[in-house]
């Protein structure tokens, strides 16, 4: 297992300044000294009693036990420092309950059906659905195919996430795939999974729906304009990123709340775009559906290279894997979120996109760098604003989302130590993974700086495409490795073959289409394990651990955070 992690400059909660009770060192000098301690005002133990003033240590004298006493009170608390450093979160088991939540440093299980079906819905309706029309027309040639396209992936990604539903509910641990491959196939497959996702997938995937989203608050601004100023795109897409990691790092709890009020922005946006194209229709507008497959694109390599712009719009199904320690009750919450969130979102998307090709025709979508107001334009008039305002609205939500789900994938790797351990702490106050969260937008604002961000869709979505693939081979893998394995919600094994077999034919045909792209991603995943070698071996050089001791110790002290720790 690859090896970043190095303890030794590690500070405990307590070291940080947040204990309520001594730590083992302070339990076991009282075998030499009978000098009390007491406690400040916030529950730390701070000097021997010689420090306090005269008046309070002359009482202490006329109190202090007989010899015997002492004896035996200096054995009891001998036995009861070597139990709190097996168990060091808790000073005295009958106040276990009470103190469990103070002193325990470790993410809290405060997410509820609900929570979770907001993060799915709000992470899965994004960009996409605003970006990806133009490209599956482009590549489909018909309003007819693109509906099926986009029918199809829908109907893909229910089998999908009912295989992730079992794994999740298998093996209940936060980091979505990354925890699935780990389990099944061990640490160098994972360590690949967490790079790519980490490197190249997520934070793509997060630069580009920032783009988007500077791109339609920009659009009302500069009607005369082809397209808003680039910088001004690039400054707004830093912006919304650092605003929402800053979100996360305030709480998990204010977070889910943020993301499920812009899921139901999202559901209303899309819904005004449904309600236009339904009565345009009405009013008989239905030339484009009189003959739907007249332009088809039969090509079967063009039509799988449509699935990726469709696979990327309905990304995000996994989201609720990624936070499953998070969760209430994952057992029952997980699977029925998966289950319901996928529904809605198969539903809408087909609408919408029958609402898009009802007004505007498969050449006006090619032409359109922005779908959603190029509609609004036509069905809205002077009221196209609003369209962009809900645009806005939610490719936030999808940032949101994603910043969300994949801080905690960064974290699950880190805790493993497949990434700096550092990367594992928890705030103290907040309880959330704050170090991740940073990591995470950092990368992300780094790829702001590469001027074709959309040509990095193509890498995302063959790299999410190969790692969903490797996941749902672990089930069937463990399926027969482990049948007798609890599993509290088990899918037809027939849904994770088919997936597994259209996941194989989906990333290996855009090879024929474009093998110098694909060349690209599967290089960029294969420096991992260079990568992977290189971190395996870098705990033996002490100049590394030297620097990385000094980097963790000034984080936890900047930041209030600490390892994962608890009972």
């Amino acid at each position: 297992m690859a090896a970043f992690s190095n303890d030794q400059s590690t500070l405990t909660r307590e070291e940080v300044g947040h204990s309520s009770f001594e730590t083992s060192s302070e339990r076991s000098s009282a075998k030499i000294s009978t000098t009390s301690f007491y406690k400040s005002e916030y529950g730390s133990f701070l000097s021997p009693a010689k420090n306090l003033p005269r008046e309070h240590n002359d009482s202490q004298q006329k109190s202090q036990p007989s010899n015997s006493d002492q004896t035996q009170q200096s054995t009891s608390q001998e036995i009861k420092a070597r139990d709190q450093s097996v168990h060091p979160s808790y000073p005295d088991e009958e106040n276990k309950t009470e103190q469990s939540s103070n002193t325990e440093v470790k993410l809290k299980k405060v997410l509820g059906l609900w929570h979770g079906i907001g993060m799915n819905v709000g992470t899965m309706i994004g960009a996409g659905i605003f970006v990806s029309p133009y490209t599956v027309v482009r590549y489909t040639g018909s309003v007819g195919m693109a509906l099926v396209v986009w029918t199809v992936t829908g109907l893909m990604s229910m089998m999908g996430a009912l295989s992730y539903a079992e794994l999740g509910t298998m093996i209940p641990r936060s980091g979505s795939k990354y925890a699935y491959i780990l389990e099944a196939f061990g640490p160098c497959p994972a360590f690949l999974a967490v790079w790519s996702s980490s490197i190249i997938s997520e934070p793509s995937s997060i630069a580009l729906v920032a783009i988007t989203f500077a791109n339609y608050l920009l659009l009302p601004l500069f009607p005369t304009c082809m397209e808003p100023p680039y910088i001004a795109i690039r400054l707004i897409a830093a912006a919304v990123i650092s605003g929402i990691a800053y979100i996360h790092c305030s709480g998990v709890q204010l977070g889910a709340r943020v993301q499920t009020l812009l899921a139901l922005c999202k559901v209303l946006a899309l819904t005004v775009i449904i309600v236009a194209g339904v009565n345009h229709l009405a009013w008989g507008n239905t030339e484009q559906f009189l003959d739907p497959m007249r332009g088809t694109i039969w090509e079967v390599s063009s039509i799988i290279t449509a699935f990726y712009s469709t696979i990327f719009s309905y990304s995000g199904w996994d989201s609720l894997n990624y936070v499953t320690e998070e969760l209430a009750d994952s057992n029952k919450d997980l699977p029925r979120a998966i289950i319901f969130s996928l529904m809605l979102v198969t539903i809408v998307y087909t609408l919408t996109n029958v609402a898009y090709y009802a007004v505007l025709t498969p050449a006006e979508i090619v032409s359109s760098n922005a779908v959603a107001v190029t509609f609004g334009s036509r069905v809205l008039g002077s009221l196209v604003w609003i369209i962009a305002a809900f645009v806005s609205c939610t490719t936030c939500g999808n940032i949101n989302g994603n910043i969300f789900t994949h801080s905690r994938l960064v974290y699950a790797g880190a805790r493993d130590r497949h990434l700096p351990h550092l990367l594992a702490y928890i705030q103290l106050d907040r309880c959330t993974p704050i170090t991740a969260i940073i990591f995470v937008a950092v990368i992300s604002l780094m790829i702001l700086t590469v001027e074709d961000v959309g040509g990095l869709l193509t890498f995302a979505s063959f790299t999410s495409v190969l790692v969903n693939l490797t996941a749902i081979a672990s089930l069937i893998w463990l399926r027969y490795k482990q049948p007798d394995r609890p599993r509290p919600f088990k899918v037809w094994l027939g849904f994770p073959i088919m997936y597994l077999a259209l996941s194989i034919v989906v990333a290996v045909m855009p090879v024929v289409k474009q093998p110098l792209e694909m060349a690209v991603s599967v290089g960029l995943i294969l420096t991992g394990l260079l990568i992977y070698y290189i971190s395996s071996h870098m705990k033996t050089i002490p100049h590394f651990k030297d620097a990385m001791d000094k980097v963790n110790y000034m984080c936890q002290n900047l930041l209030r955070c600490a390892p994962e720790k608890a009972d």
